[in-house]
């Protein structure tokens, strides 16, 4: 009675072989054709909003690696005034713990996820290096606002439907 089950694991193993082995192959050429990543990615890079941030340093405050270096001074109508804002992303760990502490909103996770440099000079970012820009575009990590706004993420496998629907 044992023996009549030999050779059905082996049918099996060869029928999910051959399904796959007619199939279309779904590996994307990288550097010429990217995938659009998840709405809320974390990516390797903060996106900072001049105009939002009152200089409270919370998000320095929050920062468990201090990557963050916050100067402010006290401007003429008793508030602050940001002279630097500073990120070592080479220490940061793009936890998102200070876009979660920055109670104003001024303070975003990127979206982009290659930001590699050979010297660790440039790996630290001041002010004008960190505001929106058309290659620096802030995620949606923490912000539903701006997660609404973003384009759904393409998956492998829904890459055909995804085109279709584009076209």
């Amino acid at each position: 009675m044992k023996f009549e089950r030999y050779g059905i694991g082996i049918a099996k193993g060869m029928a999910l072989t051959l399904k796959h082995l007619f199939r279309r192959p779904i590996t994307t050429q990288y550097p010429e054709e990217r995938l659009i990543t998840s709405r809320r990615i974390r990516g390797n890079e903060l996106v900072w909003d001049k105009e939002k941030c009152t200089g409270c340093a919370t998000c320095a405050k929050s920062c468990p690696q201090g990557s963050i270096d916050i100067i402010t001074s006290i401007g003429e109508e008793n508030n602050y005034i940001v002279e630097k804002f500073e990120v070592d992303t080479g220490h940061c760990i793009f936890c998102g713990l200070c876009v979660e502490a920055c109670p104003y909103e001024a303070l975003f996770m990127g979206y982009a996820y290659e930001r590699a440099r050979y010297r660790r000079g440039e790996l630290i970012l001041a002010k004008e290096a960190l505001l929106p820009s058309e290659e620096r575009k802030p995620s949606g990590y923490a912000r539903p606002k701006i997660e609404v706004a973003l384009p759904r993420q393409t998956l492998l496998v829904d890459r055909d439907k995804v085109k279709n629907v584009r076209t």
